[in-house]
């Protein structure tokens, strides 16, 4: 906290708070409430007018009727990775709109004004983490609004509000804190047990085995494909190790993490530039991460106050280059009169601060993210059920991250059923013992969170489970769960518990329902019939279910699934093409930005395609594709298209290769990847049933770096580059002829057998892997249909997994 407490220092401090995001609001109402409500408020934020929006806005202020405004505003490509596309670039580049624009005034007109307009503010809104709180009445400051939603928002954006010199706070909602509290209410609530998180021990063993083996889909921070080879590597085994990693994590300081994770296991000598140097980067193995060691060096080594460290601080971490030729004399003056060291050593280690500048990150801001997902970390190894329960309820709007969540439960051994109206709750919950896991009514379309949680949950506990489906619709408000909830809960099965099949109950729903409304309108008017034959008031007779005409098919009720809840989840399409995507397909968490350039191969079913023409009028595509573990986007260019465009349709099953690619239009990295398709094959029944009876077993591509046209050779089924070649040429032929042999009993350890492909997977190279399955006195080795890199670290992971003498290189 110097740089806080510090005299010197003139700016206010940038202070963020992570807050559960649930209950961000009441911190809000509290700040409101402790300091005045005249002195705390929002801030405002400014919406542009970009180009679709321009068009579309423009066509209805010149009355252009909304089909023809519609299929104009269309022709606009959609922003690239956040990027808006301008008007002027989108006349050039898009055939049709510049067919559009030159030979239909009216859309002359709507693109002329619309290009004017691009750009302006359109609207303003409240601004998603930011509060001032002020000394005095804000009004005296700035002007203020009440917002639509209700609370007091500055007229100012946050530049303008920094800029008067007011406090301004962000205050921001993290879902993994939810994740926490749900988690630990189901823990209090199934096991009887009440966790304190602050006071969690931060040595436990099965926390950091968990983060050892890199089973951290869902651990705050840790979950990437990236950060989960790394952390294999790193073996962590401290609190400081993870604290490393998520500053070391980022695209400035990854190029150390290998150095890193070398020298913590001894396989690199631990050097420092001086010997004035160790006492502050000693923690990190001789390796600066943190501000706040460059802050220590300056005070130790060259005798700066707290001021000027600080100052240095602000240089280096705001890349001020102005600022830091002020500093540089005084530190390198300082390094030789305090250090002891001389004016080269300090020259250099000044030039290795510059280059820290661009990735320098604060010690205190990773050791917070650091005790949040070791605390994820933790729930996970300790109570998976609850963790991963609770997981999901936070995700449950986000159906890209259920399907891989829902793959790692199956991993985990955990059950997750459908949504059952007896059994769940609006939530995801632990129902019927532990390790079983039912679907959320809430995550369910058209059964939103107050219709479960006002209304079929309190009926459930206050009057006990349903019965039957009559039961259900005579003690549920009919007014409330209407049509449209009745088909989600029937076809998403949530009254399959009762016998009664999908197909029947929709053929029966409007006798049902009629049932439902009459025995709560004749129970509200106590209405007995003239001779009170029907017994009790409100009692009608239950009408009899007509068998349906037809039953729908298996494929249809999954489709049902996937619309209603965003995956499949009772089964899925893709079940039987499994054998095959694990032979001949890369995992989709192989599309990431740290295998940029390389070439990988997907396979999965197409959810959606985007079709556009380029400049020349060829036709590209952009195809969605997803499998059981998540979902990616294949970029077709025409060359590729001209192939395959045939095969592009939804629903249908496609393996896609081709080369990996995370950037954005400046070249710079960003956080998203696609796959630029060079092959795309169909996945037919009978190509599947093929290669079943064939018992193909192609080798797996390999995931090599960008071809470089004439440079690649084809070696087996895998494209290498002339660069690998002569790598693999200088390989002495016995290690090239080398197979890792690695000795299992039996094929029944599905754990076992899972967590070796995974590793297979992590470690992809050149050497042939064989299985030897035991079976009492009997062996039968089996060829995989994988490639694997044994040099590195993979044979001791293997070892750790199987044992020692069950892996051998041969």
């Amino acid at each position: 906290f110097e740089r806080f407490l510090n005299p010197d220092r003139i700016s206010m401090p940038d202070i963020d708070t992570d807050i559960q995001d649930t209950r961000r609001d009441e911190v809000i109402e509290y700040c409101t409430r402790k300091y005045g409500a005249g002195r705390v408020s929002n801030i405002a934020t400014f919406g542009k007018m970009m180009a679709k929006n321009a068009v579309r806005d423009v066509a209805r202020v010149l009355e252009v009727p909304y089909a023809e405004a519609d299929r104009l505003a269309k022709m606009v490509p959609d922003p690239v990775q956040g990027h808006h596309v301008h008007l002027a670039d989108a006349i050039r580049d898009v055939p049709d709109l510049k067919q559009e624009y030159e030979t239909n005034p009216t859309s002359k007109e709507v693109i002329d004004f619309a290009s004017r307009l691009e750009g302006t503010i359109r609207n303003h809104g409240v601004h998603a983490c930011g509060v001032i709180i002020a000394p005095d009445d804000l009004v005296k400051f700035l002007p203020l609004e009440v917002s639509a939603k209700g609370p007091i928002a500055a007229q100012f954006p946050m530049t303008q509000v920094e800029e008067l010199g007011l406090l301004k706070m962000d205050f921001l909602g993290l879902s993994n804190l939810s994740v926490i509290n749900n988690a630990l209410r189901m823990i209090r609530k199934v096991y009887g047990e009440d966790i304190d998180m602050s006071a969690l021990p931060l040595d436990d063993p099965e926390t950091y085995r968990l983060l050892q083996r890199a089973e951290t889909t869902g651990v705050f921070q840790l979950e990437s494909a990236g950060m989960k080879r790394y952390l294999r590597d790193l073996k962590a085994s401290s609190f400081e190790d993870i604290i490393a990693m998520v500053a070391l994590y980022r695209p400035g300081p990854m190029q150390f993490i290998d150095s890193f994770i070398r020298r913590k296991h001894g396989e690199e000598p631990i050097t420092y530039l001086h010997p004035g140097l160790e006492n502050s980067l000693k923690s990190t193995y001789g390796i600066m991460i943190y501000q706040e060691q460059f802050m220590q060096i300056s005070k130790e080594w060259c005798g700066f106050t707290g001021g000027q460290a600080d100052t240095l601080r602000k240089a280096v971490g705001k890349k001020k280059v102005k600022l830091m030729e002020q500093v540089k004399p005084q530190f390198i003056e300082g390094a030789v009169k305090v250090g002891g060291a001389t004016a080269e050593i300090a020259e250099k280690f000044w030039a290795q601060l510059l280059d820290f500048a661009n990735y320098c990150f604060n010690k205190s801001h990773a050791a917070c993210y650091a005790l949040v997902a070791y605390w994820t970390a933790y729930l996970k190894a300790h109570y998976p059920d609850a963790f991963m329960a609770a997981l999901m309820t936070s995700d449950m709007r986000w159906t890209e991250k259920l399907a891989p969540e829902i793959a790692e439960c199956q991993r985990m051994g955990l059950k997750v059923l459908g949504p059952d109206i007896n059994q769940s709750y609006g939530d995801f919950g632990i129902v019927g013992g532990e390790k079983t896991i039912r679907f959320g009514l809430s995550g369910v379309k058209n059964m939103g969170k107050s219709l479960i949680e006002d209304i079929v949950i309190p009926e459930r506990e206050k009057n006990g489970p349903f019965k039957s489906v009559m039961d259900f619709s005579k003690r549920v408000d009919s007014t409330k769960f209407n049509k449209k909830s009745w088909e989600a809960a029937i076809k998403t099965g949530a009254f399959d518990s009762f016998g009664v099949s999908r197909s029947d109950l929709l053929f029966n729903l409007e006798a049902i329902q009629g049932y439902g409304a009459k025995s709560q309108k004749d129970a509200k008017s106590g209405q007995m019939d003239l001779f009170g034959l029907m017994g009790k008031a409100g009692e009608i007779p239950e009408p009899k279910l007509e068998p349906a005409p037809s039953q729908f098919s298996e494929k249809e009720q999954l489709l049902w699934e996937r619309d209603l809840m965003g995956l499949y989840l009772s089964a899925h399409p893709l079940d039987k093409y499994d054998v095959y995507f694990d032979e001949q397909t890369h995992p989709m968490s192989a599309i990431c930005p740290e295998n940029q350039d390389k070439t990988a191969c997907v396979g999965g079913i197409i959810t959606n395609v985007r079709t556009i023409l380029t400049s020349k009028g060829d036709k590209m595509a952009f195809v969605k594709i997803e499998n059981k573990a998540g979902e990616t986007e294949i970029i077709v260019f025409p060359k590729t298209y001209a192939t395959c465009g045939a095969k592009l349709e939804v629903d249908n099953v496609i393996r896609a290769q081709g080369q990996i690619d995370a950037k954005d239009r400046e070249g710079n990295l960003s956080s998203e990847a696609k796959l630029k398709a060079e092959i795309v094959e169909l996945v037919s029944d009978s190509f599947l049933e093929n290669y079943k009876a064939t018992g193909t077993k192609l080798a797996q591509p390999w995931l090599a770096p960008k071809r470089e046209g004439a440079a690649w050779r084809k070696r087996g089924n895998e494209s290498i580059s002339d660069n690998q070649m002569r790598v693999l040429k200088n390989i002495p032929k016995d290690h090239r002829r080398e197979k890792l042999f690695l000795l299992v009993n039996g094929l029944d350890n599905t754990d076992v057998l899972t967590q070796l492909r995974q590793l297979a997977d992590e470690y992809i190279g050149p050497q042939e892997v064989v299985l030897v399955v035991k079976d009492g006195e009997k062996k039968q080795a089996l060829k995989m249909p994988f490639k694997v890199d044994a040099s590195g670290s993979l044979v001791t992971e293997m070892k750790s997994l199987l044992g020692e003498e069950c892996v051998k290189i041969v």
